[in-house]
């Protein structure tokens, strides 16, 4: 029970976190028409995600449900845990909207929904689906590969949250880049506006799943990981 409540509580802050440094950056970008402010939001997402997860990664730091279930296909999260892990996930998003919501000025936060993305109205809902896939697999492709990797180098909070940076600017105009349906759903619960939700949850899962399902039957050597990672199934 007390390992449940620790997880939990650790998803939760990292979780938390996230949404309300990566939507408050969005908030204040648009609210002080700040000059390059794509980057701006690209950083703002990769430091906050560079630093919650080195500083919780002992304990757990997916901070996501799509790579929850990366974990979860993969055989290196029981269901009960990853039940927990995206509950608390889910949780903190949403709390993490209202946070904004409730402390920010009204008019800013309904101008960019809370920090929440959309989709461009010069794509289809097939191509979102399918960049926001891609931008998913490089994210957790490099979560495997340096945070769940026994043989990888211990730079996984710094590669994580530079994946992240490099996404949003990639694909940041098109689709928000989510990568997390935690981080979306959050605002939109909190704004009242599910524009474009089902992308935001199908599109980062079948990235996050891919990608875990390649980089652990393609790379990772059947042995066990350091006590520090986790037991790993042969």
């Amino acid at each position: 029970m007390r390992d449940s409540l620790r997880h939990f509580v650790a998803e939760f802050i990292g979780t938390f976190a996230l949404v309300f440094v990566g939507g408050g950056s969005i908030v204040a970008v648009n609210a002080t028409q700040l000059q390059g402010g794509l980057i701006a939001v690209a950083l703002a997402h990769g430091i906050i995600l560079a630093v919650m997860v080195s500083a919780i990664m002992r304990i757990s730091g997916h901070f996501n449900p799509a790579v929850t279930l990366g974990f979860l296909v993969t055989r290196r999260i029981e269901p009960v845990m990853a039940a927990i892990y995206i509950a608390a996930q889910i949780i903190a998003g949403i709390l993490a909207a209202y946070a904004l919501k409730w402390l920010l000025p009204a008019d800013m936060t309904a101008a960019t929904r809370l920090g929440g993305q959309s989709i461009s109205g010069d794509i289809t809902a097939g191509q979102a689906i399918g960049l926001e896939a891609l931008a998913t697999f490089f994210l957790a492709f490099v979560i495997f590969g340096t945070a769940v990797d026994p043989k990888a180098p211990r730079i996984a909070g710094l590669a994580i949250g530079f994946t992240i940076a490099a996404d949003i600017l990639a694909i940041g105009p098109f689709t928000g880049a989510s990568m997390n349906p935690a981080r979306s759903l959050g605002p939109a619960v909190a704004s009242g506006i599910f524009e474009g939700q089902l992308v935001y949850w199908i599109g980062p899962i079948i990235g996050a799943v891919a990608a875990a399902l390649l980089y652990d039957s393609l790379f990772i050597r059947r042995e066990r990981e350091p006590v520090d990672h986790g037991a790993v199934r042969p």
